[in-house]
Formats: structure tokens, sequence, C-alpha cells
């Protein structure tokens, strides 16, 4: 399945996105698309749904994050072999984490802002990993039970607020708008190979991430595994798995957002974002 969240911020509604590519609403089943919905038992009973009974959602509405509620945004740093090359960095010995705030979450089309002083705003395509069942010092073996699927994810971050004030790369990855998430998320059971997955990134056209999933040094059974030794992973819970080279800071020299540019990224199989870059707001 692909399911979805659609409508106003703060006001989305439970959907999917039916085999022709209609939004179908889920209301009458479930309130949203967050932790309680998640479970594996949910999500056979939504399977069993018949896709062209269900009402169709005229028009195209706003589509919001994929996933609502989330409690953590967790994020692996230098996870692709090729992109810690391009930045010169050591492949790390185990994973680096960090976390993302939630309130970074946005919809996968919604504007992202360029903060306020800001000089280095970045971009990286990545593999979003959903949690569906609570997670606690959980083996490589039992990793993959506890995911309930996945989605695209923008991971901005500035870079200036992340590597040049004193080091703690949450300052720069945190600010509003920095985590588009969605359009969908994609059940586990559509993806055969979460490893094996095409990923790309264009600004104004130009594309600068062209890479796979498979180049990840920590894969996403192992990602989990080790997640959950150091924090209870819980249902709606956010994993996001690095970027493949092609980042602005990457570029011979670096290249970096402004104001008025247009963002496009996919993942293979979990669809396509599209953002429009802007001014920060105090709103």
């Amino acid at each position: 399945m692909r399911l979805l969240r659609y409508g106003q911020p703060g006001q989305e509604r439970p959907g999917l996105l039916d085999k022709q590519g209609i939004i179908r609403d889920l209301s009458a089943w479930i309130d949203d698309i967050s932790a309680d919905t998640l479970s594996a038992e949910m999500l056979s009973r939504l399977a069993s749904l018949a896709e062209e009974e269900l009402p169709v959602v005229e028009g195209s509405p706003r589509l919001g994050p994929c996933v609502g509620g989330s409690r953590k945004f967790i994020c692996v740093g230098l996870n692709y072999s090729d992109h810690a090359a391009e930045t010169n960095a050591v492949v790390p010995p185990e994973p680096i984490l960090f976390m993302k705030s939630p309130h970074a979450i946005v919809g996968p089309n919604d504007n992202v802002e360029i903060p306020r002083g800001s000089e280095k705003t970045d971009w990286e395509v990545e593999l979003g990993v959903i949690i569906g069942k609570k997670a606690k010092y959980v083996s490589e073996d039992e990793a993959m039970a506890h995911v309930a699927g996945y989605c695209v994810i923008n991971d901005l971050s500035e870079r200036a607020f992340q590597i040049e004030r004193q080091g703690q790369w949450v300052k720069g990855k945190s600010c509003d708008t920095f985590g588009p998430i969605g359009p969908w998320l994609v059940t586990q059971d559509e993806i055969a190979d979460p490893q094996n997955l095409a990923m790309w990134l264009e600004v104004d056209g130009h594309r600068y991430q062209q890479g796979s999933t498979s180049t990840m040094i920590y894969d996403v059974r192992y990602l989990v595994s080790y997640i959950s030794q150091f924090m209870t992973l819980y249902p709606g819970d956010i994993i996001s798995t690095g970027t493949p080279p092609g980042v602005g800071m990457g570029q011979k020299p670096p290249v970096y957002l402004r104001p008025g540019q247009t963002l496009r990224l996919g993942i293979e199989g979990l669809g396509e974002q599209q953002q429009l870059t802007c001014p920060w707001s105090s709103q």
C-alpha cells in the first residue's frame, strides 16, 4: 500500500494512493496515519479493503507528511561510502546518529525556508524508514518485523550551523521545514529490497545526486537493530538513513540553496517530492 495524509497543515486526513494513482479516503476506517495504525495487524486490515470501493478524493489536495505524530526523527550520518569519499570523511566504524527535531517535518511539496543568516543550506535525498512496532534491544534477524514501511526524505542541512557552530549537528538539521517526508508511506511488502533502490535529486533541473541505496555502509536491518540498543523505537518514529554523493557541500566549489529555487527528488518505488525554497518567515 501507498498510505498518505492529505489536507491543510494540522488538519490532514488519512488516505491511500490506489493502483491507478487516485487518492482514496480512509477516514471511515482510521483517524490518521500514525502510531496507532502502523501495526502489522492494522496494515493487514487496511490492505484487505477493496480500493475501488473507497471514496475518491477530488482535486489535487496538499499532501502532508506521510506519518503523523512521530516521537523521534533519527538520522544516520555518513552512511554512504561514496558520499563519505566526496566530503573527505573517514568511513565511520559505527553508525553516526543524530536527531532532527520533529518540528522540522513538513509535507513533501511544502516550501522550504532558508533560515535567517544562512549561507550554506544544503540538500540530501534519503531513504526513510518508518517504525511500525516497538523495538528495544532487537537483533538484526528481528529488525525488519519492526518496520512498517519506507518513504522519501529530504534531510536539509545548514552546513555552517552544523559544522562551524561547535560541532552540534542538530543545530544545522532542525530548522523549520528541514524535514519534508513523503509523498507516501510505502508498506514493506511493496519493496522487495530496500538496499537496491535508485535515488536522485535535482536543483532547478540540474541533477546533483544520482545514487543507490546499495552503497549504504550500514543497511536498514542493521540500523534498526543498532539504534534499538541505545533507545526504544516506537511506532511512527522515523529513521533517515543517509545520503549518496552529490550534496552541495561536495561540489567544487560548493553550491548552496538560495530563495526561489526548485528542488525535485525521488526514490525508486517511493515517489517524488518537489519544494520551492523561500526566505525565512517569523510565522
